[in-house]
């Protein structure tokens, strides 16, 4: 007949596993959030490698993902477009920008936290933040965060990108309370990002060229949902600035050196020149207006 053998039991007070605040139990309980970085930094100095640094230091288990550094330098708008497009794919978090002209000066650091998704900015308040803040239903709250206690001492006047933005956002990005990262503000009190806005006039579409790339692609500010308002169909010819184009899928729907009008991988509508610049063949600078309409009209 078989025993039951005496099962031994652990004093009450025994250390359970994962009691200790180093076991990986605890390590994934509190592991870090996701930080994104942008800026207009570029990668000749050390300013992007001593950001990540102050990170590291702060928040060791944060993952850092660079989006780009490449903004040219001062483009607000041209950083503010680029994260409010970019940050749909990827996992919600903290996201730091910094394209600052201003730093020093008397312009706000900021930290936002949307409506949706939970996620949080941080960065100058110059207009940088709010398009990405809207992508995500607005600004739920936010804190002023220049004197915030997380920030480095003594703090640089001329690298807030260092002393403030990545401190705070690594904290944060810790597990810090958001409404401790600093003094709150009303978001209706932040900056906003001046930009032209497309219109229908005279059976046209009026939009304007608000970005180009390294390709002469011009991105227009139209987004998908208002395509079809103006009359475009895919697939038929269209009239941009009376240039003759087509309002294509892809560049190759083209013969090299035409005109395409097309939906961006963004699903921006933007102007390219198939193995070529549209930039150039419409002679198109920063917030010029795009006349489009169905050809023969």
């Amino acid at each position: 007949m078989a025993v039951a053998l005496p099962v031994a039991r652990r004093p009450h007070s025994a250390p359970q596993p994962g009691d200790d605040p180093a076991s990986p139990v605890h390590r994934l309980a509190r592991m870090a959030r996701v930080l994104t970085f942008l800026s207009d930094y570029g990668h000749d100095d050390d300013f992007v490698g001593v950001c990540h640094g102050v990170i590291a230091r702060t928040a060791p288990d944060a993952r850092v993902i660079d989006i780009t550094h490449g903004i040219p330098r001062h483009d607000i708008r041209s950083g503010a477009l680029v994260l409010r497009r970019a940050l749909p794919y990827f996992p919600a978090g903290v996201h730091i920008a910094v394209v600052d002209p201003e730093v020093g000066a008397e312009r706000r650091a900021v930290a936002l936290r949307t409506a949706e998704e939970d996620r949080v900015l941080v960065g100058p308040d110059n207009g940088l933040l709010l398009p990405a803040a809207k992508r995500f239903g607005g600004v739920a709250e936010a804190v002023e965060i220049g004197t915030s206690k997380h920030r480095l001492e003594p703090t640089a006047a001329t690298f807030h990108g260092r002393d403030v933005f990545a401190p705070v956002a690594a904290h944060l990005a810790g597990g810090a309370p958001f409404a401790e990262a600093g003094e709150p503000i009303e978001p209706d009190k932040l900056v906003e990002l001046k930009m032209p806005e497309a219109r229908a006039e005279n059976g046209q579409l009026i939009a304007h060229a608000v970005a180009f790339d390294r390709f002469g692609n011009v991105m227009l500010d139209v987004e998908h949902d208002e395509v079809g308002k103006h009359g475009l169909r895919l697939g038929h010819p269209v009239s941009v600035n009376d240039e003759d184009g087509h309002y294509a899928t892809t560049f190759a729907d083209v013969a090299a050196g035409r005109l395409l009008l097309y939906e961006d991988a963004y699903r921006w509508l933007a102007l390219a020149v198939n193995r070529g610049s549209a930039a150039d063949l419409l002679g198109l600078r920063l917030d010029d207006e795009v006349r489009i309409k169905p050809s023969g009209e």
